[in-house]
């Protein structure tokens, strides 16, 4: 895939992670490592937000972050990075929980964006990029 190349995914793509509460990569399933173009060895162990796109104004992951530190689940639109430089729209939700040994963490499950659902996304980005600088 070429450097800035979109990755649409299919209808049925279903992308799954699971970090530490410090966001750490301990689970990534086949359907996201395919779409980030990593494998689940260069994943495990590293932080989530290494597939951040520049492009994702920092309001949106506080506001990813201020829910999910709460107990609280979050939704949201995000644009990925992907290993070669591409990139890809998801709807994310966003899961905290406790393991039975007391240890907390979050589940990240995402589908396909619509179009629309990116455009909307993209124009509310853009303006909050704009108001960090």
């Amino acid at each position: 895939m070429a450097a800035g190349q979109e990755t649409v995914l299919d209808e049925y793509a279903f992308l799954v992670s699971e970090t530490d509460s410090k966001g750490i990569i301990s689970f990534a399933n086949d359907d996201f490592c395919k779409i980030a173009e990593y494998n689940l060895e260069e994943l495990m162990g590293q932080p989530h937000n290494m597939v951040r796109h520049p492009d994702m104004p920092k309001k949106a992951f506080k506001s990813l972050w201020d829910s999910v530190q709460k107990g609280e689940i979050w939704t949201g639109y995000v644009k990925n990075a992907t290993k070669s430089g591409g990139y890809y729209w998801v709807f994310a939700t966003v899961y905290p929980f406790e393991s039975c040994d007391g240890s907390k963490g979050y589940l990240s499950c995402r589908r396909r964006a619509s179009e629309d659902e990116i455009k909307a996304s993209e124009e509310l980005y853009r303006k909050w990029k704009l108001e960090e600088k």
